[in-house]
């Protein structure tokens, strides 16, 4: 499964913010910043202060998405 971030993006774009804006505020490091920008997992220390300064649910600001890549488990049955 891949992360999207979608949810804060659009966030952002609501409260005329920039993501830059957001990491200085919170102090992210451009690091972690660069991997929410590619859909990849941050520490969930990062995610609880994102949503503490926004004021939302970790189910706002994220989400997980299933990839091309990913098959449904067989149960063995036919």
């Amino acid at each position: 499964m891949a992360v999207s971030y979608n949810g804060l993006w659009k966030m952002l774009i609501d409260r005329n913010m920039y993501k830059k804006d957001l990491a200085t505020e919170l102090n992210i490091s451009s690091a972690t910043m660069a991997k929410m920008g590619k859909g990849e997992s941050v520490s969930m220390d990062v995610l609880a202060r994102i949503c503490s300064y926004m004021d939302c649910d970790i189910g706002d600001i994220m989400s997980f998405e299933k990839t091309d890549r990913e098959e449904v488990p067989s149960n063995g049955s036919k």
